[in-house]
């Protein structure tokens, strides 16, 4: 009997005893007998346990890992890295991190028509049809003004008032302009949307929900009032990330959880259905007065015109199967200097496979979440861009 399938049936074991043997308050408060492990054998289980299960759905077992007690959970969250460096997916706040730099995360999307849903799931094989890793749900709500998709960790509960709420995506009339809201700071000193409202101004937020409205992302399709041929032209700016973060040495802001106290800082305002000054502006304005200085701008990879196909084309190497507009790959726009081997990356490609289901794929520097809001904007039609 090899050692690692030793550490491979001792973390069953472990796992299946703590669910056994143990009460949820022992669990929490670090008094089930597993918690008195010396600490060294505990390090090297959990190592190996890491290292073995090293995609979903064994990867399971390293979340439960950290549910026995607070001395599993503070080594788990030691050993493992984020997506940037490992190219896992682990805990639900990888979805807020940004995704790994040597390759494409792959992912998909499928689509409910009849409930307006969306949901993503993290590919588990390279096949275009596997059954996938829930990661994130969205829903469709129409405002007279606007369209909102909720986004949330749960595909039960898509309300912005739930603990699940991850963020949204908000249009302006014409779903040309879109703007990514995540429910919690990107980064020290995020500063959250202000509303001009005063019609809710007395509404109350339950402090175990903490949310609030934080800009992260402008997306802006381009006008084609010439009704010339091709696919549509976008740009997204990315507020919260910066353009040398794609450089040598540069770094992206990472989330390390999910804050659940934060709500003393965050003021009582209305965040359900009014809009901020700021992204009001963006949504009727033009788009070259609402760049932000310094911030990484992604545009759409231009298309070549195949003379045989009589189409526009890009090389999906094989993740794209079906011809359709919403298709894109975005790379970073070198704004103010000549192009680098970093502007040829593509960061982010979408594509459609299905009737319903289209092919997401992301990297460094964005996050799951910001791709997945980036993709859902271009479910909506445009008349006016097409």
């Amino acid at each position: 009997m090899t050692i690692k399938y030793i550490a491979r049936l001792r973390s069953r074991r472990v796992v299946q005893d703590q669910l056994d043997g143990c009460s949820d308050k022992e669990a929490v408060d670090g008094g089930c007998c597993w918690a008195n492990l010396p600490q060294e054998l505990l390090r090297e289980v959990l190592l190996r346990i890491e290292d073995s299960e090293s995609s979903w759905p064994q990867r399971k077992n390293v979340v439960a890992c950290a549910g026995v007690c607070r001395s599993w959970r503070l080594i788990i969250k030691e050993i493992v890295k984020v997506p940037e460096l490992s190219g896992k997916l682990t805990f639900p706040v990888s979805v807020k991190q940004p995704g790994p730099k040597d390759l494409l995360l792959q992912c998909f999307i499928k689509r409910n028509r009849s409930t307006h849903t969306y949901y993503l799931y993290l590919g588990l094989t390279n096949a275009l049809t596997d059954d996938g890793k829930f990661l994130l749900a969205a829903r469709k709500c129409r405002r007279p003004t606007c369209t909102d998709y909720i986004i949330s960790l749960r595909s039960e509960d898509m309300s912005k008032g739930s603990s699940t709420y991850v963020g949204k995506l908000r249009s302006n009339f014409l779903g040309t302009k879109f703007t990514v809201f995540d429910g919690q700071p990107p980064h020290a000193g995020a500063k959250m949307a202000k509303s001009r409202s005063s019609r809710l101004s007395n509404l109350k937020v339950s402090p175990r929900v903490p949310f609030g409205n934080y800009p992260v992302a402008h997306i802006s399709y381009e006008l084609n009032m010439l009704g010339s041929r091709g696919p549509r032209r976008m740009q997204c700016i990315m507020d919260s990330i910066p353009a040398a973060s794609i450089g040598p040495g540069g770094v992206a802001p990472t989330q390390a959880e999910f804050s659940l106290s934060n709500m003393d800082q965050i003021p009582s305002i209305p965040v359900f259905h009014s809009k901020s000054a700021s992204t009001e502006n963006f949504l009727s304005g033009p788009l070259s007065s609402q760049q932000k200085d310094g911030a990484l701008v992604l545009r759409n990879k231009a298309p070549r015109w195949h003379e045989q196909l009589q189409c526009w084309c890009l090389n999906f190497h094989g993740r794209v199967t079906v011809a359709s507009v919403k298709n894109f790959q975005l790379v970073a726009s070198p704004e103010d200097g000549p192009a680098g081997p970093e502007h040829e990356k593509i960061i982010l490609q979408f594509g459609k496979v299905g009737k319903d289901l289209f092919t997401m794929d992301y990297r460094y520097p964005i996050s799951a979440f910001q791709a997945f809001a980036i993709c859902l904007s271009s479910f909506d039609t445009k008349i006016a861009c097409e």
